[in-house]
């Protein structure tokens, strides 16, 4: 979160340009690299209601379509139980510290097993979506209840990286890492989601 990307086009980098579109199509999402708790706190609010909007969407398809794939990627359940693991990465496993962080439904890669993550804990196949939700919703919940009471004095602590224990991260740091992944994934879910409904 540190560094930039660049795309450079003539010369011209215009990847700020993207960004600032993105920005301005995806309303809350220029918040998410605020520094402050009150910041924090909005940032979150603005991606949960986000990610509201467009599960409300999903409802609204046809049955199955949440368990789609467009092009490969992954489908909208899917999405949500990656967002799953990601709270439990940063969260649960960095943040909070906790022994039993990642929940079952959670959705990785499976190149992930060689940053120590044990594959045997997450169930295969695909679970019902109604599960999913129960899911995504208990994670949010657990975000939103950390954030609410969050100090700046908290921000500044350091923890291990989940997947690099011995480089340091901030614990503001994290949490800017699960709003980068909620905002980008939703990006893609909502993607998908058009290219579904224009079939």
């Amino acid at each position: 979160l540190d560094c930039d990307p660049t795309l450079v086009v003539n010369g011209v980098d215009v990847a700020p340009l993207v960004d600032a579109e993105l920005d301005r199509r995806f309303p809350g999402r220029a918040l998410r690299r605020t520094q402050d708790p009150a910041g924090i706190r909005e940032a979150w609010a603005a991606l949960e209601s986000a990610w509201d909007v467009a599960i409300s969407r999903a409802a609204t398809m046809p049955a199955g379509t949440v368990d789609e794939s467009v092009d490969g990627e992954w489908s909208f359940a899917q999405t949500l139980r990656h967002l799953v693991f990601a709270i439990d990465a940063w969260l649960g496993r960095a943040v909070l510290r906790v022994e039993q962080q990642f929940h079952p439904l959670g959705q990785t890669i499976p190149e992930s097993v060689e940053d120590g993550v044990d594959m045997t804990l997450f169930l295969p196949g695909t679970p019902a979506y109604a599960d999913v939700l129960a899911a995504f919703a208990d994670r949010t919940a657990m975000v939103r209840g950390f954030v609410s009471d969050v100090t700046a004095e908290q921000l500044d602590e350091e923890r291990a990286n989940p997947w690099a224990p011995d480089y340091a991260e901030t614990v503001r740091a994290c949490l800017g890492t699960i709003l980068e992944e909620g905002w980008e994934h939703l990006r893609y879910a909502l993607r998908d989601l058009d290219a579904l409904a224009a079939r």
